[in-house]
């Protein structure tokens, strides 16, 4: 038997299919749908040719579509193979916010399939309730409302492409509280305390990957003790997440547009982590927004 199974559900257009994708892509062994009663069957199967031992991790897609779906049966069957089996059995969860489900139906002009004749809204609210103990239930969840495709399958990666080791996958990214927190943050470090350099008009177009903006955020007086204690502060909780069994720790650092402060912070710190061992990736969710004085409020007084 395999010792390693993740159920994978959540909300009709919420990105099932990209996450089974990707696992797939991964090397995980990928099954979609399978009726419960099923499963036993599937565990005690022999393993396919080319497969020498049972190390491959499972991954298998449930749904309000699959045949005898009944959640509370569910959340029994993966106590039992937890308890009874030993298998370590978890539960990814994909969520997504209501208006953006019923843009994405509204965008590919499909019907939900809870609600053939009825609109999209109807079938959302009755899959949501129907599948509220398994979010619940589950372990793991990510909330797609703001992801494409493309960065869904990032997440995932990030998340399950280290099957086997013990690290847990560290990622940092900078971002724009005026345009909202990033969603799925483990740790949120706001920037707004350093001078901006969106009211140096020497600056403003530039971002924080530019050397004199790097320059002007770190003459700030606040900044070497802030870099010196937030970096020490990572250096600590990233090995305690690890012996906790952590998957993966999200970092987001924040200013006030997205584009100076905490872009050069998230890079120096990705620098340090590096440096003491780690391996980050580092993305700028707000690198790319155009400069805009009414975000970035009234000016520091000098």
């Amino acid at each position: 038997m395999t010792t390693d199974i993740l159920l994978v559900t959540g909300l009709s257009g919420a990105g099932k299919s990209t996450v089974l994708k990707t696992l797939e892509d991964l090397g995980w062994e990928v099954v979609d749908n399978l009726p419960l009663v099923l499963l036993d069957r599937l565990l005690e199967a022999p393993l396919s040719a080319g497969r020498a031992d049972d190390s491959q991790p499972l991954a298998i897609g449930i749904g309000t579509q699959t045949r005898d779906f009944d959640p509370e049966r569910i959340v029994e069957r993966i106590r039992s193979l937890r308890d009874e089996h030993g298998l370590d059995v978890g539960m990814l969860f994909l969520d997504c916010s209501g208006a953006e489900l019923e843009r994405r139906y509204s965008e590919t002009r499909r019907r939900h399939p809870l609600a053939p004749d009825r609109p999209a809204h109807d079938g959302i609210a009755r899959e949501r309730e129907l599948l509220r103990p398994l979010r619940d239930w589950a372990n793991r969840l990510i909330d797609t409302t703001d992801l494409n495709a493309h960065a869904l399958a990032s997440q995932v990666r990030a998340t399950f492409g280290g099957h086997g080791g013990d690290a847990p996958v560290l990622s940092i990214q900078s971002f724009g509280f005026a345009r909202g927190l990033p969603r799925n943050a483990d740790l949120v470090f706001d920037m707004r305390f350093l001078r901006n350099p969106h009211w140096q008009p020497a600056l403003r177009p530039g971002t924080g990957l530019d050397p004199d903006v790097a320059a002007y955020v770190a003459a700030d007086p606040a900044y070497p003790a802030a870099m010196e204690r937030i970096g020490e502060l990572l250096e600590l909780l990233i090995p305690r997440y690890r012996a906790e069994g952590k998957s993966y720790v999200s970092v987001a650092i924040g200013c006030t547009g997205g584009r100076h402060r905490s872009v050069h912070v998230a890079e120096h710190l990705a620098a340090r982590l590096r440096g003491a061992g780690f391996s980050p990736t580092i993305t700028h969710r707000d690198l790319g927004a155009a400069p805009q004085d009414s975000l970035e409020g009234p000016p520091a007084s000098t």
